[in-house]
């Protein structure tokens, strides 16, 4: 028989090894909550950015975390603070993780009721449940109760309760307090009333039942129990409780949130950049609704030019009067809100640099105003041809058309290329590109001579950030002063003046006179805009870019389309594509404000000179023009600067047509700079003079061989000017 006391053995001993099972089994399935509550806090406190009205621009519903509406437990309002712990766990400061009393009473209803009852699961272990999510068994409920105390050990109350207030689940994927009270109310969760508070209380209970957008949901009479235990307790006056039911929950569906993720990025960089910056919440500069409006817009414009094979757009708003960026938008056809991983979606196009086309030669006709040209001043649109490294290039206006004699007005209101070219040799492409440098467009990295006569033409890559800012410096009297994306951020001013303001005057006035641009885009162009407006368009090469920018008294627009990809749409020009959307913006921004015109400086001189030519003739037609002050009316060259030879240029290579015969092929040689129709030129082939030629141009019969060129110029009988001496080569 078997005794007594072995029976007590063997129970003792199967006892012990249930105990050391259950305690390895415990021990195994516990996790350091301690570490992954640090680790969850440093995923959720994200620096929010926000509009300038205070509207969210970083948002996402998907992700485990809330990781962009966090408020720090002193921003949650008291009230709402008193009612989720009365509501969820009454004894939250008074426990260690568990509440006994309250899973002791949970037990009582369950073993003589025979039903479950809520109530038992503390704040603590509901943080944990977030942090470790299990099935819910008793053994998950027991491991549960151990980590929340684990947790209590390493974290504070202060700390537990604002990350439930921030993470704690909601209907349609909303997490928070701040998520769902903007979900169901529209509003801050400091503008909430009392009865909407407690009502974000009693949610949580059962976030996929308890959904007021789900028919029929009365939650009422859990709200009025709730508000008694708080009147009970002092938390609330009880007259606010007598007065529930005249609070109505309004439902009120949130705006959609504003679209901003390639500025929100962009200001990110800034923030991590400046390393005093430890702000949660950061105001921007944007303007919420024209951010929405400026997007809805680029997507209705590329759908209509779907059949152009056009597939992007980007633009940018600045107020001319703060420098701040209004709106920031960079668009894709195939990209939808908050999907930004289609091909080209992640592309900042406002930053990405592209060739402005002409949209760059604002800048370069203020450089030679400020070098001593005038608006007047004439310049010859003719067939012209350069060297490109070893070969020639013959360059063309956009409608292949030549005016002949035009004044800078002309050339720059009409957008015409061989006047840019003559016009860039007179300023000088090492001190154009050093001007675009102090502009601020330093996506241009390489040196003078890889740009050369085509930095005229717009052939060096800007972003539209970059000329959106150096258009700004136009409208703001010549002054140059970086772009604000960040309100309130103290950072030193860095303004410096790159024009005078009378040239500056000058440029908006050509950029907004309808009759200066009439011989390229007709008197009824889509840049007539009803408020002056100063407008320029831009194409690159193959119709792989199209700009339009323009800037009014108030703000400056900046409209890009192409293909992030740079593939060539089917003839996008600037004037097609996103020169509506900049009318359309600007009409937009009219509603909101006075008109008037642009600035013009008080200085500038108005003279009427005549329009056919460069000299006052008896009984000519005139019009009238402006003039830096003591400017002569039509001044000759002074300088013999800036005289030399365009073509051909030094060690150009070019070759004989076998078709034509040999005598009668001739190659055009050609002065640049401050040389009049009537200046003698001496011509010397090889060393050898040719015959005298008048003006800048003059014809060399082609011979093979290696050879040598050099002019003298001579001006009233006195050598005005010797050039430097180019080597050429004919094939």
């Amino acid at each position: 028989m078997i005794s007594i006391g072995r029976i007590f053995i063997w129970s003792g001993r199967f006892l012990l090894a249930g105990l050391v099972i259950f305690i390895a089994k415990t021990a195994f399935d516990l996790q350091p909550v301690g570490e992954d509550f640090r680790a969850a806090r440093s995923q959720t406190a994200h620096v929010q950015i926000l509009d300038r009205s205070g509207i969210p621009l970083t948002f996402s519903y998907q992700n485990r975390w809330n990781s962009y509406d966090h408020a720090a437990l002193h921003q949650i309002p008291e009230s709402l603070q008193h009612a989720f712990v009365l509501s969820e766990d009454r004894r939250f400061f008074d426990h260690g993780g568990v509440d006994w009393v309250a899973r002791s009473h949970a037990l009582w209803q369950r073993v003589w009721h025979g039903k479950r009852a809520r109530g038992a699961s503390t704040i603590s272990e509901q943080v944990v449940r977030m942090l470790h999510p299990r099935p819910r068994t008793y053994w998950s409920k027991w491991i549960e109760g151990l980590e929340a105390m684990m947790l209590e050990a390493h974290a504070s109350k202060a700390d537990i309760l604002e990350f439930y207030l921030n993470q704690v689940p909601y209907g349609a994927n909303r997490r928070g307090v701040t998520q769902a009270a903007r979900y169901y109310f529209n509003r801050d969760i400091n503008t909430l009333n009392p009865k909407e508070m407690l009502a974000l209380a009693v949610l949580v209970r059962a976030p996929s039942k308890f959904d007021l957008y789900r028919g029929e949901v009365d939650i009422a009479g859990s709200i009025k129990r709730l508000a008694d235990v708080m009147a009970q307790r002092g938390l609330l006056d009880s007259q606010v409780v007598e007065r529930l039911t005249q609070y109505q929950l309004a439902l009120e569906p949130a705006a959609s949130p504003v679209e901003a993720f390639h500025f929100v990025n962009d200001v990110r960089q800034q923030a991590a950049a400046a390393a005093t910056w430890n702000q949660s919440r950061i105001l921007t500069t944007l303007d919420g609704n024209l951010q929405q409006y400026l997007g809805d817009l680029l997507q209705s414009r590329l759908q209509s030019l779907a059949a152009k094979r056009v597939h992007n757009a980007a633009a940018i708003v600045i107020d001319n009067t703060t420098n701040e960026v209004l709106a920031w938008v960079s668009a894709g056809a195939e990209c939808s809100k908050s999907n930004h991983n289609a091909a080209g979606c992640r592309i900042d196009m406002v930053r990405t640099p592209r060739q402005p086309g002409s949209a760059l030669k604002p800048f370069l006709y203020a450089a030679a105003l400020e070098k001593g040209w005038t608006a007047a001043t004439i310049i010859d649109d003719a067939p012209y041809s350069n060297s490109i490294g070893r070969g020639l290039h013959h360059f063309r206006n956009y409608s292949n058309r030549y005016y002949g004699e035009v004044s800078l007005r002309a050339a720059l209101g009409n957008s015409l290329n061989i006047p840019a070219l003559h016009t860039i040799n007179f300023v000088r492409p090492d001190a154009y590109l050093a001007l675009l440098h102090q502009l601020g467009f330093d996506s241009l990295t390489q040196s003078h001579d890889f740009y050369d006569d085509g930095l005229a033409l717009g052939n060096g890559e800007v972003s539209l950030f970059e000329l959106a800012q150096a258009y700004v410096a136009l409208a703001n009297k010549g002054e140059y002063t970086p772009l604000k994306t960040i309100l309130y951020h103290e950072a030193p001013v860095q303004s410096r003046q790159i024009f005078s303001s009378e040239v500056a005057s000058l440029i908006g006035d050509i950029l907004s006179d309808p009759w200066a641009r009439q011989l390229e885009f007709g008197r009824s162009s889509v840049l007539n805009l009803p408020v002056q407006t100063a407008a320029k368009t831009g194409t690159s090469t193959d119709y792989r870019d199209a700009w339009a920018v323009g800037y009014n008294h108030r703000y400056t627009v900046a409209i890009w389309m192409g293909n992030a990809d740079y593939t060539p749409t089917d003839g996008i020009t600037g004037s097609l594509g996103p020169s509506l959307v900049l009318r359309s913006v600007f009409n937009e921004l009219s509603l909101h404000g006075d008109s008037a015109p642009l600035y013009v400086s008080p200085k500038l001189v108005a003279k009427d000179i005549c329009i056919a030519a460069q000299a006052q003739l008896p009984d000519c037609a005139t019009r009238t023009e402006y003039f830096m002050p003591d400017t002569p009316l039509l001044p000759a060259p002074k300088t013999q600067q800036n005289i030399a030879i365009a073509r051909p240029a030094d060690g150009l290579e070019m070759a004989v047509d076998p078709r034509i015969p040999h005598e009668k092929q001739a190659f055009e040689m050609r002065l640049s700079g401050a040389i009049l129709p009537s200046d003698e030129v001496e011509w010397f082939i090889d060393e050898s003079k040719q015959d005298h030629a008048s003006g800048a141009r003059y014809l060399w019969p082609t011979a093979k061989g290696q050879h040598s060129v050099q002019a003298l110029v001579w001006r009233d009988g006195e050598l005005w000017s010797k050039t430097a001496k180019h080597q050429f080569q004919v094939k």
